[in-house]
């Protein structure tokens, strides 16, 4: 059971899947003419959370996400730079995988480029065409009617807002403050991109793109639709109408959508010079992506999130410091059964992490009972190497949420010669003979080793 937030009822409700144990999702995907910001990248780990919690909650997860390689901002570049504009989308779709890979993002199920479904786009426009859902205006291109759709702005709520009858808008994203007639199909121009179709030769609009994906691989009727609070009006708001209207069924149950990312208190934006992407974090602060990650699960994904100088720095120490964690629990080598205090302890922060996931993915509290049960370990003054299999085996478990690679810790094997002088440098310790303690310490450094004195005895590390 898990309870997540509805942007179109306002409230928490417990999902109930369409099939009972299947969850499928459509996430709006990236428009491929420039890499990913960290923006745009905050976006796909709330939708990865979300995906690996219902998976740890034993749902499984059918997940499409669109790839839109035909676009304004693509044609524009294409033009601009005079190349093809497969040119384009090729490397920047490239770039934003790449980008889900550093950030241990798992990949869709299906991940179509609009270019390709563009043949199931036709045949929606024409049924919308028949229904007069649609109407073709004087340049031979294809707008949605927004008066003909009775509850169109039930997902924004556009009391707020002007609907503006009969005024067109043929570009792809626009002003936000008045509800217009949308393109759903472009008349063919000069120098563009452009496919035959019976209403006439053309390119698709951004918005149908998702109606022809979201219907062909998850159905007329799907679980979970996500994305970004930016996304809401007027692209979310399109799909509905132009997805209901096509198959008279309700097109999404749930609506999932995460906050914005400020940059020290700011929106992100190319004019503000701070639409950073990861190769900046990399070559700006020397962090790696994960840190990123990590700052994410920082905050509720509809909390907005504020990236500072300290709050990246902050995050790559935190991650630092849990993988130490992991690499002392794998270098405990005490004899024993596991204890009944750490098993409860790991019963207790086990229930706890479960209780926060499925209460709207309350991902940095069920974080914080991570840290309090290492908190916990790290105070125990003895630990045997079950306790310490245990806690490893537990935080495997919750990193198939948290997706930080902690599994990816390898701990080499230490060989007898640096155990040996380990063991005599203790023994010299323990004999208050601290000369020759320094001397074996010295020996085991020369040696590319390290020697820690904690409660439970020295361990033995690389370098």
């Amino acid at each position: 059971m898990i309870k997540l937030y509805n942007t179109l009822t306002k409230k928490k409700e417990l999902l109930k899947p369409i099939k009972k144990g299947e969850v499928k999702i459509y996430n709006c995907g990236p428009t491929v003419y420039n890499d990913p910001t960290i923006g745009n990248l905050r976006t796909y780990i709330n939708v990865d959370i979300l995906r690996r919690s219902l998976k740890y909650l034993n749902f499984k997860v059918i997940e499409a996400m669109n790839i839109t390689d035909i676009e304004d901002k693509i044609i524009r570049d294409s033009i601009k730079l005079k190349v093809p504009y497969t040119e384009i989308t090729k490397k920047y779709e490239k770039s934003f995988f790449e980008a889900l890979t550093d950030l241990n993002i798992e990949l869709p199920e299906y991940t179509p480029r609009a270019t390709e479904e563009v043949p199931g786009m036709i045949k929606i426009i024409e049924k919308l065409l028949k229904d007069k859902y649609a109407y073709i205006s004087d340049d031979g291109s294809v707008y949605f009617s927004i008066s003909k759709f009775k509850n169109y702005g039930k997902l924004s709520g556009l009391d707020n807002r002007e609907i503006i009858n009969g005024a067109r808008v043929a570009q792809d994203e626009y002003e936000k403050e008045n509800a217009q007639d949308f393109a759903i199909w472009k008349a063919k121009k000069l120098g563009e991109p452009s496919w035959k179709a019976p209403f006439g030769e053309g390119r698709p609009g951004w918005h149908i793109e998702c109606t022809a994906m979201s219907t062909k691989y998850l159905g007329k009727t799907i679980d979970i639709h996500s994305g970004g609070v930016d996304l809401i009006f007027p692209h979310h708001e399109n799909e509905i109408a132009q997805s209901e209207a096509y198959t008279g069924k309700k097109f999404v149950n749930l609506w999932f959508h995460g906050e914005h990312l400020l940059i020290n208190g700011k929106r992100m934006g190319k004019s503000m010079g701070n639409a950073y992407t990861l190769d900046n974090l990399k070559d700006k602060y020397t962090v790696e992506p994960l840190a990123f990650r990590m700052l994410c699960l920082s905050s509720h994904y509809r909390d907005k999130l504020n990236f500072t100088d300290k709050s990246i720095l902050d995050a790559q120490n935190t991650l630092h410091n849990l993988r130490e964690f992991i690499l002392r629990m794998n270098l405990v080598e005490n004899d024993g059964k596991l204890s009944e205090k750490v098993n409860k302890e790991i019963e207790k922060t086990e229930k706890l992490f479960e209780k926060y996931i499925s209460d709207d993915l309350s991902i940095s509290k069920a974080l914080a009972t991570i840290f309090g049960l290492i908190k916990f370990t790290n105070k125990q003054k003895f630990l045997t190497k079950n306790d310490a299999t245990s806690v490893l085996h537990f935080m495997g478990v919750v990193d198939r949420v948290l997706g930080l690679r902690l599994d990816d810790i390898k701990v080499e094997k230490i060989p007898d010669e640096i155990h040996k002088m380990a063991v005599s440098r203790e023994d010299a310790r323990k004999n208050k003979d601290y000369k020759l303690a320094d001397n074996f310490r010295s020996k085991i450094e020369k040696a590319g080793y390290m020697v820690e004195d904690t409660e439970d005895g020295p361990l033995i590390r690389k370098i």
